[in-house]
């Protein structure tokens, strides 16, 4: 049996060693697994793909890949699951926080008979902003994706083969790899790890990265927040009945009470910002679709090491820009 591993990398040359260190060692102690690295250079500001590019060289069995620009982290997760050969497939972190050594604990619950294995931290070390982020996303993810509540997310699983094969025929742009297992099987559990402090560097999420992230989730995979916008309408419009109501009453009750012009402008503020709110997102899932239709790329691949592809392409075979299959 072997182990695909794909690693994300974005702003990691300094801890990026110790990661593939780490695991070449576990999968030394693992002899019965053959294994395979794949490291995804999302448009690092460092010298992370030179980095990637000199563990090529070493060894025949890390692939390489690099951005053409920064993608995010599900789009470089998605080049990853495209160059597996693995029947497991393991995904972890590029800074050493997700314990490699402890792979093992996924893979005998995937022998096991899971489908997907999630690693679950008794203690995070990641900052309070890190950790609020995690902690929306896992309220989102359940209310409008349909994760079980007791499921546990996070950047470290490993997943069969046949649910990666499943997720790789998702060829939009903006991917969700939750929201692809989410819909691809529910024989999910967690296993308990140990989570490290970062070795180096910070966090590549900002908050700008994390909204974008949720927006990302729910407008791909779920309509409940157009029904959310259809019930904020009906609600503002049940409100401003009532005050039309409440109006009149109070004009009859008190003929000489002046109409009031604040409460009349604050109906105004109340009814256009929901109306705006639901214009903005009705526009961002026609925004979506209008990406789709012109075919927006995954992701667009400049550098591409030790895979078929690229053997090929270094032999003259295919010099065009590796782009997402459509």
């Amino acid at each position: 049996m072997k182990i695909s591993y794909v690693i994300p990398c974005y702003n990691s040359s300094k801890a990026l060693k110790k990661v593939v260190f780490q695991i070449t060692e576990k999968m030394r102690l693992m002899s019965n697994y053959e294994y395979e690295i794949i490291l995804v250079d999302d448009f690092s500001r460092d010298d992370t793909m030179t980095v990637i590019q000199n563990l090529c060289k070493e060894c025949d069995s890390i692939k390489g890949l690099g951005f053409s620009r920064n993608f995010g982290q599900h789009a470089a997760l998605m080049a990853g699951f495209r160059q597996v050969t693995g029947d497991i497939i393991v995904c972890l972190d590029d800074d050493g926080q997700t314990p490699a050594e402890e792979a093992d604990k996924l893979i005998d619950k995937i022998i096991e008979g899971y489908d997907v294995v999630y690693a679950k931290y008794e203690n995070k070390m990641h900052s309070l902003f890190r950790n609020t982020g995690s902690y929306i996303n896992m309220r989102m993810t359940e209310k409008l994706l349909g994760k079980p509540e007791e499921l546990y997310i996070s950047s470290y699983f490993a997943v069969r083969r046949y649910v990666i094969d499943e997720i790789k025929k998702y060829e939009n742009p903006y991917p969700y790899v939750i929201g692809l297992i989410l819909r691809s099987t529910e024989n999910i559990c967690n296993v308990v790890v140990t989570h490290r402090a970062r070795q180096e560097g910070r966090s590549g999420y900002s908050l700008k990265k994390l909204i974008a992230l949720w927006v990302n989730g729910f407008t791909t995979f779920s309509v409940k927040p157009l029904r959310f916008a259809v019930l904020c309408g009906a609600l503002l419009s049940f409100m401003g009945f009532l005050c039309i109501v409440w109006t009149i009453i109070n004009k009859f009750l008190n003929p000489f009470v002046p109409i009031g012009w604040s409460s009349t402008i604050a109906v105004i503020l109340i009814v256009g910002g929901g109306i705006l709110l639901e214009l903005g997102v009705i526009g961002e899932y026609i925004g979506r679709i209008y990406m789709c239709i012109n075919r927006s790329p995954q992701y667009v691949l400049k550098e591409n090491i030790n895979t078929k592809e690229g053997m090929s392409a270094k032999q003259g075979k295919d010099s065009e820009t590796f782009r997402s299959p459509r």
